[in-house]
């Protein structure tokens, strides 16, 4: 089960990277930021919104750990949307990293054999009678389609247009769906996950712009399209009319 904790897997270096990361690039006393980061933490620190620049700019970001590279540009994506809820940032920071690997991103759990390609596939086994498998299934229908949605979306416009595929539209429904169900099943409130289910359903247009932007910026940096384009020119105005 994927979970909100990318931050708890941050290490001592992790901390100690970001600290010289923003003294080197904002020409910051490196105990200035030290200070900063004893005082108030280290959320305060990833907040910096000169933490992202200096970790494209500098070598020293190629040394950053997945985790906090994932969760330091999924985060200020997030608010660049007006969302500042780091609960959401660290979960889908998490699924980002957890997707990214091998083939987690078709399986319900790293122990399940059972691989999905389609989220319509997902969807013949949102009742699984194993009640913990059925939980399984219902998130991941809403982790399957933000981690396509988000990170893929121009593979989704080209399939749309050349075999009739599914819009973006279909993969936010359905995401929605996954993340509503989830908050229903019994197991969410035992884990304490509810609530983040439930917001990340009501939310899930805006997680998947924010992914939208990561991967236009970071993943496929060089491809350009007219979709693209007016995706971007899409995403932004609805943001602007929501803030």
């Amino acid at each position: 089960m994927i979970l909100a904790n990318t931050r708890h897997h941050l290490t001592r270096g992790d901390a100690e990277l970001v600290a010289r990361l923003i003294a080197r690039d904002s020409g910051t006393e490196l105990s200035v930021v030290e200070r900063q980061l004893a005082d108030h933490g280290i959320d305060d620190v990833l907040d910096d919104p000169r933490l992202p620049i200096a970790l494209m700019r500098s070598r020293q970001g190629a040394c950053a750990s997945l985790p906090l590279f994932a969760y330091v540009v999924i985060r200020h994506a997030l608010r660049r949307l007006g969302e500042d809820d780091r609960m959401l940032a660290d979960y889908v920071a998490s699924v980002f990293v957890h997707f990214g690997l091998r083939d987690r991103a078709v399986r319900v759990g790293e122990a399940d054999d059972q691989t999905y390609d389609t989220l319509a596939s997902l969807c013949e086994d949102l009742d699984d009678p194993d009640g913990r498998r059925s939980f399984l299934v219902r998130t991941h229908l809403g982790n399957y389609a933000l981690w396509l949605s988000g990170v893929f979306p121009e593979h989704i416009e080209h399939r749309r247009w050349r075999r009739g595929g599914p819009d973006l539209d279909y993969y936010e429904e359905m995401g929605r769906r996954g993340f509503r169900l989830a908050a229903d099943h019994r197991l969410a409130e035992d884990h304490g996950l509810a609530t983040l289910y439930a917001t990340a359903a009501e939310r899930f247009g805006l997680l998947r712009a924010a992914l939208n932007d990561v991967s236009d910026a970071l993943v496929f940096p060089e491809r350009y399209s007219a979709d693209r384009l007016m995706r971007q020119v899409t995403n932004e105005a609805r943001w602007r009319r929501l803030n």
